[in-house]
């Protein structure tokens, strides 16, 4: 049995041995390595949201009835298909990007990417064909405690696609 224990030992430190058994590469070698960068992320949203209700927290006026109250819209759902690419992109191209969307960089975050060796995490809803877009619905919408509803409505095919948004650090 310890001869059993004793050759399982020695294979499995030979296997890890082999494993991390890795050759240096010469700056000019890795020039020449490409391959892909960036994560997509892709989902299949469903989601549901009990109720939204505003209230008016102004007293009722005494004379026109007027104020108070509250309108409760009931059975929220957003269903379909959104998709998305991680990015990390340079302080030169966010900048580039800011500027063709007619955004002003406020200054303290332009003094961040002074340097251009600064990188920003850019997450965008990519420009592809899908016939699966957002849709929103409310079930039903209600005043007060009326159990009564004044009907339902709905949003089709909320297209997001060309959105981007961008995060760093600071």
């Amino acid at each position: 049995m310890k001869l059993i224990k004793t050759a399982a030992a020695f294979a499995l430190s030979t296997l890890a041995f082999a494993a991390s058994a890795m050759t240096p590469i010469q700056d000019a070698d890795l020039s020449a390595v490409s391959g892909q960068d960036g994560v997509s992320i892709a989902a299949n949203l469903n989601v549901n949201i009990g109720s939204f209700t505003y209230t008016d927290t102004d007293a009722a006026d005494p004379t026109t009835g007027f104020g108070g109250g509250s309108v409760a819209f009931n059975g929220i759902k957003v269903t379909g298909l959104i998709a998305a690419t991680l990015d990390i992109v340079n302080a030169k191209q966010f900048g580039a990007e800011m500027t063709a969307l007619g955004v002003n960089v406020p200054s303290a975050v332009a003094a961040k990417f002074h340097d251009g060796t600064s990188d920003v995490v850019k997450i965008a809803i990519p420009q592809v064909q899908t016939t699966s877009l957002l849709n929103m619905s409310v079930d039903s919408i209600k005043m007060g405690n009326s159990t009564a509803s004044y009907g339902s409505f709905a949003m089709k095919d909320i297209d997001l696609r060309g959105t981007s948004v961008y995060i760093w650090a600071h």
